[in-house]
């Protein structure tokens, strides 16, 4: 009689167990699911960057991906024709709600000013950087908030 208690008791266990172990499967799911909508609901803010190459002509793109890559090959985002600039230069990578500007061991390097980046390095508005004999300036396009901010501020004046 004590084994069959005993079995009924292991067996109870066993389901309690599985029942409670679905139960925190399925609640780290929602939570997982739940962060990932929030995080896709986040929109990038576009970046315009304009080159100013060495012959004196300009190219301009705006761009809304996270990252964009420059250099001299045709597969880099932001492609420039430059001897002096790297097959892939640099990177401009949009995280923690910032542009970061990133040398990516380029030969003749990344200069922001007349300082060469060695680690990667936060953009704001209108900041001009050089890739080899090319200059860059970026431009901040506004997010939908700031951009409402923005018109609150006036309409506030």
């Amino acid at each position: 009689m004590t084994a069959i208690v005993v079995l009924i008791l292991r067996v109870a266990l066993a389901a309690a167990l599985y029942a409670f172990l679905g139960w925190a499967l399925l609640i780290l799911w929602r939570e997982l699911k739940q962060q990932a909508s929030f995080l896709a609901s986040q929109k990038k803010p576009g970046i315009s960057i304009q080159a100013m190459l060495e012959n004196g002509r300009q190219i301009q793109h705006l761009f809304f991906q996270g990252e964009i890559t420059i250099g001299r090959d045709p597969t880099c985002d932001f492609p420039i024709i430059d001897e002096s600039i790297s097959a892939h230069h640099a990177r401009i990578a949009y995280h923690h709600a910032q542009w970061w500007l990133e040398d990516l061991n380029s030969t003749n390097g990344t200069y922001i000013g007349k300082s060469r980046l060695s680690v990667p390095t936060v953009l704001i508005s209108t900041d001009k950087f050089r890739c080899g004999n090319t200059s860059f300036v970026v431009q901040m396009q506004p997010t939908d908030e700031s951009l409402s901010a923005v018109i609150e501020q006036q309409n506030e004046a």
